[in-house]
């Protein structure tokens, strides 16, 4: 099996992977996450197999994979192209950790334009 070539970027709290299968049949192993997350199929098609039950997806489309829900894609077509994006939490789901905010910027205020993403 092989697996697809990966980049990661990363902007203010919004992450991403791209993944390029360039052959059919490239996949990404099952894993879980702990928050919901998107996956952007940008070109191509996957096979998206959660928890056992089996999807097909044509590009473009946006796929919603659950929290906890083991899933694995299969690229059905060369040069397949796919993005996983969620926003960066800890364990716990907060995306912005309150130590991180300097002196003279009002933390109530970041946590306002912030809501709902983040807890306090």
């Amino acid at each position: 099996m092989t697996m697809p070539d990966a980049a990661i970027g990363c902007v203010a709290n919004l992450w991403s992977k791209q993944m390029h299968f360039k052959k059919s049949g490239d996949t990404e192993q099952g894993h879980s996450h702990k928050f919901d997350h998107l996956t952007l199929l940008a070109s191509g098609s996957l096979q998206v197999i959660v928890d056992g039950a089996v999807s097909e997806f044509k590009a473009p489309q946006m796929i919603y994979i659950e929290a906890g829900k083991v899933h694995e894609l299969i690229a059905l077509e060369d040069n397949t192209v796919a993005y996983c994006i969620h926003a960066l939490r800890d364990d716990e789901g907060i995306i912005l950790d309150p130590s991180m905010i300097p002196a003279g910027i009002n933390k109530d205020n970041v946590f306002n334009y912030a809501s709902p993403l983040i807890t306090k």
